[in-house]
């Protein structure tokens, strides 16, 4: 009897304890949520590049974020082994590079998506995020870069125009075309968004 009295006292203790933790876990849930919750400049949906399946850009949140539109006939194209070197340098501290082919300037990207995928990976091993071939400018643009532009105040002049988001999905910063990935400027900024 005294035995049962005791296991009777202990599931009691437990039964007090997962009550308390419980509690717990409800009331952190709100803070869990908001810190994973998406900005509004990533809520919008692309397809990926190399299989056109569906991605939602609100799974970078929470990452540093460098916005590119790329194209494979331009004079700035050999930025692809910078960015990726970006990319593998700082993706384990929080950078993801986002690459959006585009054939809005010069005609420079008229292939598929297939074929931009095959260019991307067999001539600079671009390992970092791609979307399918998207509007950057004009009135046909994707809303996703209306957004950007009316952040920053400025557009893409050009191939490999770039746009700096930070953790929290604030717009920092644009750079212009002649902006390398390795820039001292760029890379500074990255760094300490990181």
């Amino acid at each position: 009897m005294a035995l049962l009295t005791q296991s009777m006292r202990c599931v009691g203790k437990m039964a007090a304890l997962a009550a308390l933790l419980a509690s717990a876990l409800v009331q952190a849930a709100p803070a869990v949520a908001a810190s994973t919750a998406c900005p509004a400049v990533l809520k919008h949906s692309f397809n990926r590049l190399q299989d056109e399946a569906p991605q939602n850009l609100c799974q970078y949140a929470g990452k540093v974020i460098l916005v590119v539109n790329t194209a494979s006939f331009c004079g700035f194209t050999e930025q692809y082994e910078g960015l990726e070197a970006l990319y593998a340098k700082y993706k384990d501290k929080g950078l993801v590079v986002l690459g959006f082919p585009s054939n809005d300037f010069g005609k420079q990207e008229p292939g598929s998506d297939k074929e931009i995928a095959d260019f991307c990976y067999n001539t600079y091993a671009v390992k970092f995020p791609m979307f399918s071939k998207t509007v950057v400018s004009g009135p046909n643009r994707t809303t996703f870069y209306a957004q950007l532009a009316k952040e920053t105040g400025t557009t893409p002049k050009w191939n490999f125009y770039k746009y700096l988001i930070d953790r929290n999905g604030k717009v920092v910063d644009s750079y212009n075309s002649m902006t390398k990935p390795q820039s001292k400027t760029l890379v500074a900024d990255i760094e300490k968004l990181l």
